[in-house]
């Protein structure tokens, strides 16, 4: 991949999209890219904190294993995304879950000892990096604020209005498919749910129809119905 290559993917990922081509410079002196087929491991829970990554093709899932073994989903990732989001501020720690591509993937690379040098000398992108850390911990306190306050079917509402948000493309006024399939076991995960509270709650919703299944086996949803059914 060149060099301008790289430029123009790393200025389509929102947390550079801004900078000029002077400020971005740095970065580009540091940044790698990395090719990953589909089911490879990028980390391990564990391992030692050294690379922040930021998605420019493919797909990326995040997620831990309880004691007893089983996969709990945290996030499905995809192009423009970063990982792990706490990287810039956890230097040797460990990588807090496992991190590993689901379909032929490109990742640019960045060490973070490198990276943070980068950021004492550039305001701008160290506000960016701030702003985008607040939005994730926004998003983390709603999640947990929905698993305290809401029953397993509201939390299913709530996970399906984040994803249409999130992985969705509207197709027509009001509704939206899901770039990504997921499997109900994936969507149990994400929540803490199990699978079949996953598909009676998605079985009624058909039912209702608030969502359906598109030929390619992705959900599509009806956003503003979903979220009166919120209320």
């Amino acid at each position: 991949m060149t060099q301008q290559a790289i430029r123009t993917l790393l200025k389509s990922i929102p947390l550079f999209r801004e900078l000029t081509d002077e400020e971005i410079e740095p970065v580009l002196s540091i940044v790698q890219t990395r090719e990953y087929v589909s089911g490879e491991f990028i980390f391990m829970q564990g391992e030692t904190l050294e690379n922040v990554y930021f998605i420019l093709d493919g797909k990326v899932k995040i997620f831990k294993n309880d004691i007893q073994g089983k996969e709990q989903l945290v996030a499905v990732l995809q192009n423009g995304d970063m990982f792990p989001h706490a990287g810039f501020f956890q230097k040797g720690m460990p990588y807090p879950a496992h991190a590993e591509s689901t379909e032929a993937t490109t990742l640019v690379v960045l060490k973070v000892a490198q990276f943070e040098n980068i950021l004492m000398h550039s305001p701008q992108l160290s506000i960016k990096v701030f702003r985008m850390m607040g939005s994730k911990i926004v998003e983390l306190q709603k999640r947990l604020e929905e698993q305290i306050l809401n029953n397993s079917y509201e939390q299913i509402l709530q996970l399906l209005i984040r994803l249409a948000e999130s992985h969705g493309t509207e197709i027509n006024e009001n509704s939206y498919e899901l770039t990504t399939q997921f499997t109900n076991q994936e969507l149990a995960n994400m929540i803490g749910a199990s699978r079949e509270t996953v598909s009676r709650t998605l079985t009624k919703l058909k039912k209702r129809n608030l969502i359906d299944v598109s030929k390619r086996g992705t959900l599509r949803l009806k956003l503003s119905l979903l979220k009166e059914e919120c209320l």
